[in-house]
């Protein structure tokens, strides 16, 4: 059995009192419509959503509050909070922009109208990331409601993480002292199941491309010339479908697709149920289910622009586009994966049809040294948050752009990958929500981790 820490129960109390103002705060961040794309939502959501976490960060002690303008038209919130002499520094990250809702009108409450409901709270962000903000708030504020915060603090929430637009990035290249830490933990992730506490070890790189095909000089009547003329959209299904094998496998000319994942398995049961798979249909690709989220590459149409079929003409196309997401695991560099993609679509075009492939966003993936000391702390930290759950460690087929530049600009720093996503959680999907008991338990490990982490440097606030 775990040995637990005296002050494991203090720290546990003192979140749990604080839970009702933390879903107080929480449903403010949400209420924000912080998507950082103008053409979706206003830029000022954005802007108060930032000023709500410098306010929130001042409140709390720290100096050198920020909002830092970034070269990708957002703001990012950075905060500094001082530690006892010689204590370590710790960096904290969240995001506070948001993913589109979608069709809000699907959504069984408002997307922006923090909901409880059969005991989760329901918005967007909840889970991804604002909460993830939220956990670290609470983790400080039991830290210093049990005789202070250990270590220094650093604190940087991203305004525009879900865009994939790297203004985060590129500011933290062209100023590499302002994030410089020993260790760095990363909020924006999250356990296997609920009541299993975990850490992400590997994050998939990421690459886009926008692809446009061309046939004709302008749509021509369906009647009169379908049957000879050559269709865009035709075509674009073609090239599309050529990214797959007839299992579903990823199949990029010159890519590899056959890794294999070390780790925590995913047993395939547990995944169609977390996936939410329709009775009778399989699932797509070979190997272990593990292998094919967190190992191989992945290959995702993320949409076509073409007619709808409300309103649709009988026509023969004369373009079509579609925009093409491929994950790439550790060990591939996402740019030449770019370079093969690109090859693959061009390759693949039936009819001589012509094909121009723009690239539209990058990131690298990441896998962490999990034999480090913050590991052993982490271990520790969630054991005490999980009444004695073993730490698991996994993958994750998402991409965090911004944890790549950090682990290249700080490559003494150790990076723990944690958060409040889980299967229920649905992140990015219609009715995404925060279990309000993993937010807790969370706070509780993250502010263990803390301590622990001091007490293995050789310093304490307590």
């Amino acid at each position: 059995m775990p040995t637990h820490h005296p002050d494991d129960a203090t720290l546990a109390s003192a979140v749990a009192a604080m839970m009702p103002e933390a879903r107080r705060e929480l449903a403010e961040l949400v209420s924000f419509r912080s998507v950082a794309d103008p053409a979706q939502f206003p830029p000022e959501e954005c802007e108060r959503a930032a000023n709500w976490v410098a306010d929130a960060l001042r409140a709390e002690g720290f100096t050198d509050v920020a909002l830092l303008d970034t070269p990708d038209g957002t703001q990012s919130v950075f905060g500094y909070l001082p530690g006892p002499a010689g204590a370590p520094t710790v960096l904290l990250y969240a995001h506070y922009d948001v993913q589109p809702p979608l069709d809000e009108a699907a959504w069984t409450s408002p997307p922006f109208e923090l909901t409880e409901r059969d005991g989760r709270w329901y918005g967007r962000g909840a889970a991804d990331c604002k909460g993830g903000l939220i956990m670290h708030l609470l983790a400080l504020r039991a830290l210093r409601a049990s005789g202070g915060v250990p270590v220094g603090v650093k604190v940087i929430v991203e305004g525009s993480e879900e865009q994939g637009t790297g203004g985060l990035e590129r500011y933290a290249e062209a100023h590499p002292e302002l994030l410089r830490a020993d260790t760095i933990v990363i909020g924006d992730c999250g356990n296997f199941q609920v009541g299993r506490p975990t850490v992400t070890a590997v994050l998939r790189g990421m690459t886009m491309a926008r692809v446009t095909v061309r046939t004709l000089e302008g749509n021509l009547h369906s009647g009169s010339f379908g049957g000879a003329a050559p269709d865009a959209l035709a075509a674009l299904i073609r090239v599309l479908d050529s990214l797959r094998a007839a299992d579903g496998s990823t199949t990029v000319d010159g890519l590899g697709a056959d890794e294999v994942w070390p780790g925590t398995a995913y047993p395939e049961e547990q995944f169609r149920a977390d996936a939410r798979v329709l009775d009778g249909v399989e699932l797509i690709g070979s190997g272990e289910v593990a292998d094919r989220l967190w190992a191989r590459p992945a290959v995702t149409v993320l949409g076509i622009d073409c007619p709808p079929v409300v309103g649709a003409t009988p026509s023969v196309h004369a373009q079509a586009r579609a925009l093409v997401s491929l994950r790439v695991p550790p060990g591939t560099d996402p740019a030449e994966a770019a370079k093969l993609l690109a090859s693959h679509l061009e390759a693949h075009a039936p009819w001589g049809a012509r094909v121009e492939v723009e690239a539209t966003g990058e990131g690298h993936p990441f896998r962490a040294d999990t034999d480090s000391p913050a590991y052993t702390a982490m271990a520790t930290a969630m054991a005490a948050g999980y009444d004695g759950a073993p730490m698991e460690i996994t993958g994750q087929g998402g991409s965090i752009p911004l944890t790549s530049t950090l682990a290249g600009l700080y490559p003494e720093a150790e990076l723990l990958l944690i958060g409040l996503s889980e299967p229920a959680a649905r992140i990015h999907a219609v009715d995404e929500s925060v279990s309000p008991q993993e937010l807790e338990r969370m706070s509780v490990t993250e502010a263990v981790f803390l301590r622990e982490y001091a007490r293995s440097a050789g310093t304490d606030a307590g």
